[in-house]
């Protein structure tokens, strides 16, 4: 029997690319969901892609639903994010030679994302079934057959981006893989071929994803033309990826968020802030620059958690300030329960102009106002320094950088991006509210730059402006603009959120600038860490056809 969540693996290699074991038993048990009985029909698509869409999901709520954020392979080890209280993969961003064969968290995500992979093709090819009844909403149902393909087709997309991004040349297999019809003789496919298939995928998607999300959660048309540009930058194509970018921006319902709205509109801030505060992130709650939005939801079946707060934010409540230890009360003011992982570099703060709003407290968190009990919301008042009164100001610093000798830093800034804390459970170190994943600022960049690299620095330069207008930023000159200065505004705008080693991977600038901006980790970092290490086990499990590894990790 072909089950979706039961799946025997005869060896390692298809536990990496198999999703499915064949039929082997004649009976089909009307309470047991399989493939044949859940892809009949199109509210039974739709339950496959809500599963499908979990899986992508774990991006955000880390592996195994465990602590461990997925993410934090593409945003650590970089120039503007180093490890400071390590675990996972921030033990790699310090030190690459653990970037090997064996690293567990290099492996998990390998075979995380070829579930992904495999759980997209599933629904892909039973969608060519026949006699599937594709009735249901609004749609005739050769509508809804394409749109659940397309959506199918954009995270099977996704998954590949991230895989030719992190180990090169990937096997590309697009067929249902069963565990009766194991593969040994797999092999890597070069990695322009991935990349012509991701354009393929996200070609597909774009002609049947709405404008809006289908339901939340899922992809849009705007994500799909947004990642199309970026494709056909990494393809040096940089007149397509203008034309890509400038169909997501030129969408009327696409609009950057350049004046207060929702739930803190009342309340001291900043524009740019707004969109990720609970009850903001989502289009229809006002975020017009929002591409893509993960849903989240506490004590919900399937609701999940983001653990971005609990590896980024600072452990403030255990920082000194004037000699004092432990001054800081947990609140939800200050967004609650944090473990430090992975912070900013020196570097990444100090690109920043004072008048920046990206830059203002509301938006990265350099100083907390000492509490009494009663304004910390009854968590207990914080601990007086000497010298110091309530009212007065206690500031983080980042005047020494954080190295391998000197980190552990608990007083260290970290971006309020993901500053959320549920009011019942402040010591949760997950947080609950819909998140962004995608959003129409960065298509701007990639608008810049594919400007930049077709010679117009003036149209570059208007381009940056918009997005340095809206946080009050120093418009930039046209003489002034290369690729340096874009990776740079891309930090400033999108710190905390992009796949920034995806970015410098593509641009051609990893090595340099984790070389010269990351101090925790950038010393270690060798010539072929471009890649991550195909994972052993994979390796030793094709038994009928060598498969080579990345070079310099023979």
């Amino acid at each position: 029997m072909r089950t979706i969540y039961s799946i025997i693996f005869s060896t390692v290699l298809s536990m990496v690319f198999t999703g499915c074991s064949s039929d082997f038993l004649n009976e089909e048990p009307p309470h047991i969901i399989t493939t044949p009985t859940l892809y009949t029909s199109y509210n039974g698509f739709q339950s496959g892609l809500n599963g499908l869409y979990s899986l992508v999901r774990e991006d955000y709520e880390g592996r195994d639903a465990s602590n461990y954020l997925r993410k934090e392979m593409w945003m650590n080890g970089v120039d503007n994010m180093t490890s400071n209280n390590r675990d996972g993969f921030a033990r790699v961003a310090e030190n690459w030679e653990t970037n090997n064969s064996t690293n567990v968290e290099i492996y998990n995500n390998f075979y995380w994302l070829y579930r992904v992979v495999n759980s997209a093709n599933t629904i892909i090819v039973h969608a060519e079934d026949d006699d599937i009844d594709w009735t249901g909403g609004n749609n005739p149902p050769e509508t809804n057959k394409n749109t659940v393909i397309a959506h199918a087709r954009a995270m099977r997309a996704w998954a590949y981006r991230y895989l030719a991004y992190g180990w090169g040349d990937v096997p590309l297999n697009l067929s249902e893989a069963l565990g009766s019809e194991v593969k040994t003789d797999w092999v890597r496919t070069p990695v322009e071929e991935v990349k012509d298939q991701i354009i393929n995928d996200l070609l597909f998607a774009e002609q049947y994803l709405g404008v809006e999300p289908e339901y939340q959660g899922r992809i849009t048309k705007g994500a799909v033309q947004h990642y199309l540009s970026e494709m056909y930058l990494w393809k040096n194509n940089p007149q397509k990826a203008l034309e890509w970018a400038d169909k997501c921006i030129n969408t009327p319902e696409y609009k950057l968020i350049t004046a207060r709205y929702g739930v803190r509109r009342t309340q001291p801030g900043v524009a740019f802030m707004d969109m990720f505060y609970d009850g903001n992130s989502n289009r229809n709650e006002g975020n017009t620059e929002a591409l893509w939005v993960f849903p989240f939801e506490f004590q919900v079946t399937g609701g999940g958690r983001n653990i971005l707060r609990r590896w980024h934010v600072s452990r403030y409540e255990a920082a000194s300030f004037n000699g004092k230890a432990n001054v800081l009360k947990k609140t939800v003011d200050r967004g609650g329960r944090g473990l430090g992982r992975m912070s900013i570099t020196k570097w990444a703060m100090d690109i920043y102009e004072a008048n920046d709003e990206r830059f203002s407290n509301y938006a990265i968190r350099k100083f907390f106002i000492l509490k009494t009990n009663d304004e910390n919301g009854g968590a207990g008042a914080d601990v007086l320094p000497s010298g110091l009164k309530y009212g007065d100001t206690v500031r983080m610093s980042w005047a020494a950088d954080i190295t391998f000798s000197a980190r552990a830093k608990q007083n260290w800034p970290y971006s309020r991006k993901w500053d959320y804390a549920y009011s019942d459970y402040v010591d949760d170190p997950y947080q609950y509210n819909d998140a962004i994943y995608l959003r129409l600022a960065e298509t701007y960049l990639l608008k810049a730059e594919a400007q930049l690299l077709l010679n117009d620095k003036p149209a570059a330069a208007a381009t940056l402006n918009i997005i340095r207008t809206r946080s009050n930023a120093t418009p930039v000159k046209a003489e002034d603009v290369d690729i340096d200065y874009i990776l740079d505004e891309r930090s400033r705008e999108l710190f905390c959120e992009e796949t920034r080693r995806c970015t410098l991977l593509r641009t051609g600038k990893w090595l340099e600038r984790v070389r010269k901006y990351n101090h925790n980790g950038g010393e270690t970092a060798r010539d072929f860490d471009i890649l991550f290490a195909i994972p052993q086990e994979v390796i030793d499990a094709n038994l009928t056809l060598k498969m080579p590894q990345n070079p310099g990790f023979e």
